[in-house]
């Protein structure tokens, strides 16, 4: 079966870029597929990215295990 873009979902919106890249890379940590969707600026308006916000997107399966990674507070891990 094809994934099509209807089949992501918005997981979480940020203020800018940065923490929208490090909410990602905790999704990838985690062996969930993301992606970040700049809302109209494409990265070039950083000021508008307050407004308009920045979108993590995740496949729909994955919507729940996503806003639970990212809700689960960090710990470091035992040596």
């Amino acid at each position: 079966m094809k994934t099509s873009e209807q089949d992501f979902v918005p997981v979480a919106f940020f203020s800018n870029e940065i923490e929208a890249e490090l909410a990602e890379a905790t999704l990838a940590a985690a062996g969930i597929e993301s992606f970040l969707k700049d809302e109209g600026t494409g990265g070039m308006l950083p000021p508008l990215q307050q407004t308009e916000g920045v979108a993590l997107l995740v496949h729909r399966d994955k919507l729940a295990e996503a806003q639970t990674v990212l809700i689960t507070p960090a710990t470091e891990s035992p040596d």
